[in-house]
């Protein structure tokens, strides 16, 4: 057997209805984002799980819920999951950044690997504590079904680099929509990327709705 890591971002949140900046501040999940998180337990509680890693954000707290409660397991709850910090442009939006920040936003859109938002976290030092939590989940479970809980740069940035595609490009490489599942498969060959960005799991009306 080998590990399935299934990579699930947190349902929806105002912030992701807006496209505002939202990484450290703790938002908590729309109406519509319960219902996301309570589809994925509905479909992926048939399988058979060895463990569920969390950020510990009430976002993917209230997104693992629902499965943990239907297949009686205890989350874990990883700090190195949880979102970017995107310092001081928290919560505002993107044309906030680019007129207020202009010389910042532009080196962060252009090579976010070694820039960040001030205040904020680059794309490396998310890798850097980020992929040890991936690595404490090979070491523990080295076959099975393990979810993890994230956000969308978070994940993003973990694809990348178990992938070994440049971190500055995880923007433009990889999509992850709210409440949607990658998983990548390790075996004797590393990781392998079977499915990116799934949302099958969610209703029709909650997949067609406005969000990042």
């Amino acid at each position: 057997m080998t590990l399935n890591l299934y990579l699930l971002r947190h349902g929806e949140t105002t912030f992701s209805q807006s496209g505002n900046f939202c990484g450290a501040t703790d938002a908590e999940l729309t109406p519509e984002g319960i219902q996301m998180a309570e589809s994925f337990a509905n479909t992926y509680q048939k399988l058979k799980w060895e463990a569920v890693y969390v950020s510990p954000m009430k976002r993917t707290v209230a997104t693992a819920k629902p499965l943990c409660e239907a297949i009686g397991m205890d989350m874990q709850l990883r700090d190195g999951i949880r979102e970017g910090s995107y310092g001081e442009w928290e919560t505002k939006s993107k044309s906030f950044a680019q007129e207020n920040y202009p010389e910042n936003y532009l080196k962060w859109m252009t090579e976010p690997a070694w820039n960040a938002p001030i205040g904020g976290e680059t794309a490396v030092e998310i890798a850097n504590r980020s992929m040890p939590v991936i690595a404490e989940i090979q070491e523990k479970h080295p076959q099975g079904n393990v979810l993890v809980v994230s956000h969308k740069a978070t994940i993003r940035i973990m694809l990348c680099s178990l992938l070994g595609i440049d971190l500055g490009r995880y923007r433009y490489r990889v999509n992850i929509l709210v409440a949607s599942v990658s998983m990548v498969k390790f075996d004797v060959n590393g990781p392998l990327l079977e499915t990116l960005g799934d949302r099958h799991h969610i209703p029709e009306h909650l997949r067609c709705r406005q969000g990042t």
